[in-house]
């Protein structure tokens, strides 16, 4: 079974079927991803842990309503125009970003780092923006939208430091089924918590020659994470000392920014 499949498809107590139906539907939608862009009804049954009968029923819905589309010679399906449009009402209408984006361009531009902006979904975390300016060119392109793992990046660890204790109990316990060497994960996620409490951020190296610090950033209705990134072949403590007063201070205008906002 596909390790995304959602915890939340069992029914619930006095819940509808028509609010079944409808979170049935987004788990479908969930099912696509980079890699992923052409789906069967097997496949998205394999994925979600619908039976094929709900998926076919619900794929035609879904078709008929503009989000999805169907490849007529391999009867397979992949996601319309029309997600694409609900992806852009939301970067427009964030504004998180309009107070972020600028002064993250602004960072990345002096010092010639990469420096993105991130939100937990369940076990991963999701870029809302990343601006790319690493002095070397990176094995990977990281874009808005993207996923990462949230227990092995400097990303997912600071918002595990920061998420509340039923949420994050949740999380480890998924992490813990599989991770094979979760002894390591579990201690390095401990730390970066430690990090973060003492210092306000902490840091990671899941890619090759690829080192990340991350901040949370808590606003009252989310937990958002700031990072900066480049590629280096010099010691994790040398970026870390170089790099974590300009990220601190970045987290700092978009929080004051932000309480500006609110308060007015």
């Amino acid at each position: 079974m596909d390790h995304h499949r959602s915890a939340i498809l069992d029914d619930k107590p006095g819940q509808s079927p028509s609010n079944r139906s409808l979170e049935r539907g987004i788990e479908i939608l969930r099912a696509f991803r980079p890699g992923s862009e052409l789906l069967g009804n097997g496949d998205i049954a394999e994925r979600t842990g619908l039976s094929k009968s709900t998926v076919s029923r619900l794929t035609q819905t879904l078709v008929g309503t503009g989000m999805l589309q169907i490849d007529a010679q391999t009867r397979t399906y992949r996601l319309a125009p029309a997600v694409l449009s609900l992806a852009h009402a939301m970067r427009t209408g964030s504004h998180i970003l309009t107070v972020a984006a600028p002064l993250m361009r602004s960072l990345a531009e002096s010092q010639r780092i990469n420096v993105g902006l991130a939100a937990p979904d369940r076990d991963e975390m999701v870029y809302l923006e990343s601006i790319r300016y690493s002095r070397r060119i990176a094995l990977r392109h990281v874009v808005a939208g993207q996923r990462v793992p949230m227990e092995l990046t400097s990303l997912g660890r600071a918002y595990l430091a920061v998420a509340p204790e039923s949420k994050r109990s949740a999380l480890l316990a998924v992490f813990k089924r599989r991770r094979a060497q979760w002894d390591t994960v579990s201690k390095a996620i401990q730390e970066a918590r430690e990090s973060v409490n003492a210092r306000g951020y902490c840091s990671a190296a899941w890619q090759p020659e690829v080192v990340a610090i991350a901040t949370p950033l808590i606003v009252p209705d989310a937990i958002y994470v700031l990072n900066i990134s480049l590629s280096t072949e010099e010691p994790m403590k040398r970026i870390v000392d170089r790099f974590c007063e300009p990220l601190m201070e970045m987290r700092h205008l978009i929080q004051r920014e932000l309480d500006a906002h609110t308060q007015g």
